[in-house]
């Protein structure tokens, strides 16, 4: 049996890359606990300061198969290469005719910037396509 795992971005504004993963992947945040209307309603019933309301978020895939992904703020900016990025298969797949991936994927890249991604750039190598493209703080990532 496979071992359960989320994927967790250390961040700036955890609200802000929530939505935008959340747009991307076509996974939601979840609903607050029974008994609050909201998620500030659960901090405020829990006195968390308000400065303190962003300091997390998370999305899960709503049929319940794609890991949990977990954002953090944290206090230092992104400074690197990141060494692990995420590749989002939006092609079909290897059985999707190459002309047919590439404009699902270039597709993807429109509908990825018009919510806060920046396009670094396409590779068309052997056969494959894919753009890396950045999230709206800079995490590199892979349509595909």
């Amino acid at each position: 049996m496979a071992t359960a795992f989320q994927v967790t971005f250390d961040c700036a504004d955890p609200d802000r890359l929530a939505r935008f993963w959340a747009s991307a992947l076509h996974y939601a945040i979840p609903d607050p606990p029974d008994g609050f209307a909201t998620w500030e309603d659960l901090l405020r019933d829990q006195n968390v300061p308000e400065d303190q309301w962003n300091s997390a978020s998370a999305l899960e895939d709503p049929e319940g198969i794609g890991p949990r992904i977990y954002f953090q703020r944290v206090p230092e900016g992104k400074t690197a290469k990141n060494r692990v990025h995420l590749d989002v298969n939006v092609g079909g797949g290897r059985k999707t005719p190459i002309e047919e991936r590439r404009g699902r994927v270039d597709a993807e890249v429109v509908r990825l910037m018009a919510v806060g991604a920046t396009k670094v750039g396409p590779v068309d190598e052997r056969g494959e396509y894919w753009v890396v493209m950045q999230d709206p703080e800079g995490n590199e990532f892979c349509l595909q």
